[in-house]
Parts: structure tokens; C-alpha cells; sequence
């Protein structure tokens, strides 16, 4: 369980009672995002509180009129659904954020300039989400967020979801050790090893990697290996 000290109130109100349990308000956010967490390691107590700032416990049968159950992890877990999680102005700061910072490298990442081909800098991005005044919600899982961030940008930013499908051959002297690292870096559709002990495969990537993950290549094969676009994936 979490310290007391870090935890803030989650809270459900629902025919006329109201439930509180004490949470990790990051913790709970992957818990919505229907990540799975152990609940004890979002929560700083096992109880279901009426009044949390009175350590009031909420009787068995408020419960079992609203959860039909005692179960904590299950009510927990409804309440933390459902319920309104309660955060200091320097919690959900700093959430947002952190929230803000993955949509931003997320779209960096994986979106392209239709015009040029090319990945969106990070900071055009970020000026671009502050002029559509982009409303980040730290609760929302990142996908749903990308996909009301991007709708939003596409009247000020001209913005496409492309992935490049590649054929990488790694010569042998390098295959073996190079394997880990590129497969870690992309998705794998299928690969091959020939009889002079090279590796061949094809790949995808998000067409915002495709110079890292060149370097990477380069790395990875002293400059050996061969790298060729079959297509675009959009």
C-alpha cells in the first residue's frame, strides 16, 4: 500500500451515499485506463470510507445497496471507474504535463507532415496544441487523448498516421547481436536467416523513427547493413 501522505481521495456518490477510498492519483489513472495494477498498490487503506477526513468506514449495508458486494478490490476498483478522483492543483499540474509530454512525443513519433514527408519538431507541436487550446485530461488513456489531440490540430497543423514497411539485411558478422536491438525498435512481420549466416526481415516502423532508426541500423552493423522502403502504411 502507498503512503498516507501521497494519496488523495477518490470519491462515488450513487443512491444518496457517498463512498471515499484514499488512492495514488497516478496509480489510479493507469487503473482507469484499464492497465493492470494490483489495487493494493494504488491504495493507502482497505477500507471504504463514507467520510475519509473522519475516518468514518461505510457500513456493510450502504454497500451492498450500491456494489452488491464487500469486496474492497471490487468496489475499489468501481469507485475508482467511476467515481471523481480529487487532486491538489500541484498534482494535477504536474499530471497534465506529464500527460501533455507523451502526446506530444507520441505524435512526434508516429505522425508526418503530408507536405514534406517528414516528422513534426516537438515544440511545432506543442505551439500548435496551445493555439487549438487543447484540453489534456490526465485520466484519459493515451490513445483516446492522441486521437482528440490530433482532430484538434489537423485545421492548424497538416498531420498524417503513416508507418514505413521496410527489408533490412544484417551481414553475419553482426546478425546475431543486431537481432535484439532492431527487433526492440520496430514491429516484425518476418525474418529470415540464410545460409551465409546473414539475417533478413521485413519490418514496420512510424515514419516519424525513420532517421533513428537508420542510425540504429548503421550502429548496430558497422555501416553494413542494407536498408529498403517497400512501402508506405497509412
Amino acid at each position: 500500500m502507498i503512503p498516507l501522505e501521497r494519496s488523495t481521495v477518490a470519491r462515488l456518490e450513487s443512491f444518496g451515499e457517498r463512498f471515499e477510498i484514499l488512492v495514488d492519483p497516478d496509480k489510479a489513472a493507469l487503473v482507469r485506463q484499464g492497465q493492470a495494477v494490483d489495487i493494493e498498490d494504488v491504495v493507502a487503506a482497505l477500507n471504504v470510507f463514507s467520510n475519509t477526513s473522519k475516518a468514518t468506514r461505510a457500513p456493510d449495508e450502504a454497500l451492498l445497496k450500491v456494489f452488491h458486494t464487500t469486496d474492497f478490490e471490487t468496489i475499489a476498483r468501481r469507485i475508482i471507474d467511476k467515481g471523481e478522483i480529487h487532486l491538489t492543483s500541484e498534482q494535477r499540474k504536474r499530471m497534465i504535463e506529464d500527460k501533455r509530454r507523451q502526446v506530444v512525443h507520441f505524435i512526434a513519433r508516429h505522425a508526418v507532415n503530408p507536405q514534406t514527408g517528414h516528422p513534426h519538431p516537438p515544440h511545432r507541436i506543442e505551439m500548435a496544441m496551445e493555439e487549438a487550446r487543447v484540453n489534456i485530461d490526465p485520466f484519459k488513456h493515451l490513445d483516446e487523448q492522441v486521437k482528440e489531440t490530433v482532430k484538434a490540430l489537423r485545421p492548424i497543423l497538416p498531420i498524417r498516421f503513416e508507418e514505413l514497411r521496410l527489408a533490412i539485411r544484417i551481414p553475419a558478422d553482426y546478425a546475431a547481436k543486431a537481432y535484439g536491438d532492431i527487433a526492440a525498435g520496430c514491429t516484425m512481420e518476418k525474418d529470415e536467416w540464410q545460409k551465409d549466416g546473414s539475417w533478413v526481415c521485413v519490418v514496420r516502423i512510424p515514419a516519424g523513427i525513420q532517421i533513428d532508426f537508420y542510425d540504429l541500423i548503421n550502429k548496430v552493423s558497422k555501416g553494413e547493413g542494407q536498408v529498403k522502403i517497400l512501402n508506405q502504411v497509412y
